[in-house]
């Protein structure tokens, strides 16, 4: 971004690097990761509420019956519908920030949970699940993939000059949270915890239901913030003398319907996650913007060390990708 004051976002830098063509592969690995993490964000939902509410089913019409997951995907997509047609998100922006609250709060719960509410911190497994490694190194890679939001982040900045002193700290308060959920999660539930945590607490306790609300107001708040991206992008295809206002409506009530569809075709957040993680996440988190560092800086045209780490991280990079989502891939065949 140093090198062109004109790249304001994360396509910018692939259009800067290779032209159009580079534009569009980034473009399309970002739209294809948000479309996918805001269809994760149902099925959490759904995963969430079934938790909470076992038992409960939805009648739709005669004799026609929609199981408790499933129905409860639906009626979160109806009550996060009036947010993907608005057009100024600002609001939404803000009370998305209180994710960091949020998580915090959910640690606490769990570690709550685990220390006063008779469940304890005995439970031992294996050491080294090797079977397992592909699955957790995608999901870990999904967990720091925000790298196509630094440009955003970056410019927005008064003082550009902190920035990376801002990405080392989210990082470290990152990597604390996911790594205290993880071995608290498994000390309490061994190698039988579920793919989302809260689904295996005791929902009949206190601090299980304030992780499992808290958990689920997230979502609902962030998923317009998800899409909002592709929608701008696919008015972008269309002549200005249409109705912008409607054509946000229909837009993002199509995008909502079919995040619907894919959530409950492939109702395995866990398993998701993992396939976004090794495709999207390590190809637009590390293998692109190396790649473009390359051509941007011309490293390219001289053999050093900083290109042979560069490349290393490439290649790494790409057997991640090919490895992890071929685990990922056989994980959800064998769930359906």
């Amino acid at each position: 971004m140093d090198s062109n004051s004109n790249i304001r976002t994360y396509p910018d830098i692939g259009k800067h690097a290779f032209g159009k063509k580079g534009k569009l592969i980034v473009s399309i690995f970002m739209y294809i990761e948000l479309y996918l993490v805001a269809t994760g964000f149902l099925i959490l939902e759904g995963d969430n509420l079934q938790k909470l509410f076992p038992n409960m089913e939805f009648e739709v019409g005669q004799g026609l019956t929609i199981g408790g997951k499933r129905g409860f995907i639906i009626l979160v997509s109806l009550i996060v519908l009036p947010t993907v047609w608005l057009d100024n998100l600002s609001l939404l922006s803000y009370v998305s920030a209180s994710g960091v609250l949020a998580s915090g709060i959910t640690l606490g719960s769990i570690i709550w949970t685990g220390a006063f509410e008779g469940i304890g911190f005995q439970q031992k497994g294996t050491l080294v699940n090797w079977d397992g490694m592909l699955t957790a190194i995608s999901l870990y890679a999904f967990c720091y993939c925000a790298h196509p939001v630094f440009p955003t982040l970056y410019t927005s900045m008064k003082k550009k000059h902190q920035f990376s002193n801002v990405l080392v700290v989210c990082f470290i308060l990152c990597t604390i949270t996911y790594a205290s959920t993880a071995i608290f999660g498994y000390l309490m539930f061994g190698p039988q915890i579920q793919s989302l945590v809260t689904l295996s607490l005791p929902a009949s306790k206190i601090s299980s239901k304030v992780a499992i609300y808290t958990t689920l107001v997230n979502p609902i708040t962030k998923y317009a913030l998800m899409v909002t991206p592709i929608v701008n992008a696919i008015k972008t295809r269309f002549p200005c003398c249409y109705n912008p206002g409607f054509l946000t409506i229909f837009i993002g009530t199509n995008l909502l319907i079919s995040t619907v569809f894919v959530a409950l075709a492939i109702p395995f957040f866990g398993s998701l996650m993992s396939l976004v993680g090794a495709l999207l996440s390590i190809t637009a988190s590390v293998i692109l913007p190396c790649l473009c560092y390359l051509k941007i800086s011309g490293i390219y045209r001289r053999f050093n060390g900083q290109l042979v780490g560069i490349c290393l991280i490439i290649i790494v990079g790409v057997c991640l990708v090919i490895f992890g989502t071929y685990a990922s891939v056989l994980d959800i065949i064998g769930n359906l």
